[in-house]
């Protein structure tokens, strides 16, 4: 029997599961990266993992929703609304962020621990899941919840050297119909539906990631860094005895006069060494201490004999990254490198 053929049969039926089905509510029309994020994550959650979905701007529908999202004009955790347009509306997400929520920081700061616990099969209390819901936030979420909110990057009024358009904010407007297509209201909802996948994958991949990559990189970094006097006396050089993503020491607490300037460390792939300077921040292509000038852009057999190291293999022509094909050479390049 169809389930329509079902529902016609059984009316009373029909009519209790409709009562006890949970729905998300959520504006019609253009969509933005916030609400199609908001939407995925609370299919994460156990309550509304089963919850249908409505768009509309209709009062009286969207008061019969069991949670709305990104409209609505009222922000009560305790009535699951979640609208952040109105108003007088300043919620932060805390913890040292002052970046005012979009309906997607709304629902992340109120659900996101047990999302991250779900995907990591773990309770939310666990440890873990408190640093990655932060870590979350920085990383992915915070910057959905500024876009949304009109809230520039820099404090600056310098034009931009060049645009970048491939974050995730607008690689979902780019999803809504163009002008000159179909904007039905069916069209639009199936691109919204498309939209809160893109956007709520891209999410999971960064918590896997966090989760599997990020916190044990982590790990080597602190224990690289408490034993970085042994590398050298200065405690300026850090050894890696693998690779890492070693820029994770910015998430240190270090004095800025105990900072590490250069990170030793095996290619990936070619069996040689790097010695690699340290950015000022993550970010940044700037050098707390570029390689010595008079290296860069010298290769091999040139480069050993100005430097007086053997089995050099170059350095780049900004001075960022050096090669070796040994690990006491690399120290060796590094060490010279702090005095000149």
């Amino acid at each position: 029997m169809s389930a329509t053929q079902a529902e016609v049969d059984h009316p009373a039926k029909k009519q209790k599961m409709d009562t006890d089905r949970k729905i998300i509510g959520t504006h019609n029309g253009t969509f933005h990266c916030d609400e199609a994020l908001a939407v995925f994550l609370l299919r994460h959650t156990k309550a509304y993992a089963e919850a249908d979905l409505k768009r509309t701007r209709d009062a009286t529908i969207l008061g019969t929703c069991s949670i709305v999202v990104d409209v609505g004009g009222v922000y009560d955790e305790s009535k699951q609304r979640f609208d952040h347009h109105q108003r007088g509306f300043t919620e932060v997400f805390g913890h040292g962020f002052t970046t005012k929520l979009s309906s997607a920081g709304l629902v992340y700061k109120h659900f996101g621990e047990e999302i991250i616990a779900n995907r990591l099969n773990t309770a939310p209390q666990d440890g873990k899941v408190s640093t990655l819901w932060l870590k979350l936030y920085k990383e992915f979420i915070e910057a959905i919840d500024a876009i949304d909110n009109g809230i520039s990057q820099y404090d600056t009024t310098a034009s931009s050297r060049y645009r970048s358009r491939t974050d995730i904010s607008t690689r979902v407007s780019h999803l809504n119909p163009a002008w000159n297509q179909p904007i039905d209201s069916q069209t639009l909802d199936a691109q919204f539906l498309k939209a809160s996948a893109v956007v709520g994958q891209e999410f999971m991949d960064r918590v896997d990631y966090y989760a599997n990559a990020w916190l044990p990189a982590r790990d080597l970094v602190a224990t690289a860094l408490a034993k970085r006097t042994k590398a050298d006396p200065s405690g300026k050089i850090i050894l890696f005895e693998q690779f890492a993503p070693w820029k994770l020491e910015a998430e240190q607490a270090i004095a800025p006069s105990e900072q590490p300037v250069y990170v030793i460390y095996p290619d990936e792939t070619g069996g040689n060494w790097r010695v690699q300077a340290v950015p000022v921040s993550p970010e940044s292509f700037e050098s707390r201490k570029a390689l010595p000038e008079a290296w860069r852009g010298v290769r091999d057999e040139e480069l050993s004999k100005l430097s007086g190291i053997d089995r050099c293999i170059f350095v780049h022509a900004s001075g960022f990254i050096g090669g070796n094909a040994t690990k006491e050479g690399a120290l060796q390049m590094a060490r010279a490198a702090l005095t000149l």
